[in-house]
C-alpha cells in the first residue's frame, strides 16, 4: 500500500488550529449542479494516495472516498447549487452557495466541540464567506490534506449524481462526459435539445460567442 503523502498533512498542522478544508466539483460542466464539500480530518486519520482529486484516477477516488466512509476517517458534509440557482445567481455565487451549504451540512455531522474548526481553508482565490476565519490556498488540493478529501469527496458525490442523470436522460450521456462541454456533448445537445438539467446560461454564452464569431 502506498503511503500517504506527508506533506498535506503537515500543511495543516503548521496553522495549529483546528481546521476544515473546503472545495468544489463541477464549476465548468454545462449540465448539472455544483458540488462542494467540507472535511474536518480526523487526529491520526491516514488516507493513502490521497491527493487533488484531479490528479487521480476515477477507481482511486472511489476507493479514497470508501475509505473515508467505511471507515470515519473524517466529519464531512456535501452541498449543492442547482442549476437553476447556477443560472440566477452565476457560478460563482453558486458555488460559494454550495461550499456555504457544505459547512453547514458537516457542522451537523456533530464533531467533538475541541474539534470545531478555527479557519477553513478554501481551494482557490475567492473567499466564499463562511461563518469562520478563512484562509484562500490556490491549488490547494495538492498542499492541504483538508482540501484535497474536501476535492475527493466532492468530485466523487457529483459524478455518481451524474450517473443518477444519465439514468433519467439517457439521450445526453451523461455517464460519459459528465456535463463537461465536450464534443460529444455538444452533439448530443444539437440533437436532443436543452434539458432541465442543463446551465441555460453556460449555453446561451456559448451561442453568443458562437454568432459573435
Amino acid at each position: 500500500m502506498e503511503k500517504q503523502n506527508d506533506a498535506l498533512w503537515e500543511f495543516d498542522r503548521a496553522f495549529g488550529v483546528p481546521l476544515c478544508g473546503v472545495d468544489e466539483a463541477g464549476r465548468g460542466p454545462l449540465a448539472g449542479p455544483v458540488f462542494a464539500a467540507c472535511a474536518v480530518l480526523k487526529p491520526g486519520a491516514e488516507i493513502p494516495w490521497l491527493n487533488d482529486s484531479k490528479k487521480l484516477t476515477e477507481k482511486r477516488r472511489e476507493a479514497i472516498f470508501r475509505d473515508i466512509l467505511e471507515n470515519g476517517k473524517a466529519w464531512f458534509g456535501i452541498g449543492t447549487a442547482s442549476p437553476a440557482e447556477i443560472d440566477r445567481l452565476n457560478i460563482l455565487r453558486a458555488t460559494c452557495l454550495a461550499m456555504n451549504r457544505a459547512y453547514a451540512a458537516m457542522l451537523e455531522q456533530g464533531l467533538p466541540g475541541e474539534l470545531l474548526p478555527a479557519l477553513a481553508l478554501v481551494d482557490g482565490n475567492r473567499d466564499p464567506g463562511l461563518p469562520l476565519a478563512t484562509q484562500t490556498v490556490v491549488k490547494g488540493d495538492g498542499k492541504s490534506a483538508a482540501i484535497a478529501a474536501a476535492s475527493v469527496l466532492a468530485k466523487v458525490s457529483r459524478d455518481r449524481y451524474m450517473l443518477e442523470l444519465a439514468a433519467q436522460y439517457p439521450q445526453y450521456q451523461f455517464q460519459r462526459h459528465k456535463g463537461y462541454p465536450t464534443k460529444l456533448h455538444y452533439e448530443l445537445l444539437e440533437k436532443h435539445g436543452v434539458s432541465p438539467v442543463h446551465r441555460r446560461s453556460f449555453l446561451k454564452k456559448r451561442k453568443e460567442t458562437a454568432e459573435e464569431g
